[in-house]
């Protein structure tokens, strides 16, 4: 499978990319060994996302799906955020080719993260099985 206009697109033209210098959660997930690693950045302002942002080291699929990530939980509350899905980010992008899956199930991993580093952060109650330890490369829960 070819990539689709929208996958060229956020890669050519990736939304989001930066740091947020005092972001209220910090997320980063991947492996050097793996070849990707995502960081995502959150500003949170009465339990919204008013702003995010994302460096990601990796592929085109890596950098399309941190894009989209992005683009899905800008403005929505820290439980929508909480529910995305790697699913969601790849029907976002009209598609991904199967060996590129992996990546957005990292973009959802990332978004978690940095929730769960935010949840920590505050000293919020959470579910810890709502999060992953952050080793994607060591994961065989891949399958979200």
């Amino acid at each position: 499978m070819l990539y689709t206009e929208k996958v060229m697109d956020h890669f050519r033209n990736p939304r989001n990319v930066g740091e947020i210098e005092n972001a209220d959660g910090v997320g980063e997930v991947g492996n050097a060994k793996c070849g990707d690693i995502m960081k995502m950045y959150l500003k949170i302002e009465d339990n919204i996302i008013t702003d995010v942002k994302f460096e990601t080291f990796g592929c085109g699929s890596a950098i399309a799906t941190s894009s989209m990530a992005t683009e899905l939980i800008k403005g929505k509350s820290v439980d929508e955020a909480l529910n995305l899905t790697n699913q969601a980010v790849v029907e976002a992008l009209d598609g991904l080719p199967n060996h590129k899956i992996h990546c957005s199930v990292l973009a959802e991993e990332a978004v978690r993260a940095a929730i769960k580093d935010y949840y920590d952060k505050n000293h919020i109650d959470y579910d810890p099985d709502k999060f992953c330890n952050g080793d994607c490369c060591g994961c065989h829960a891949n399958e979200h």
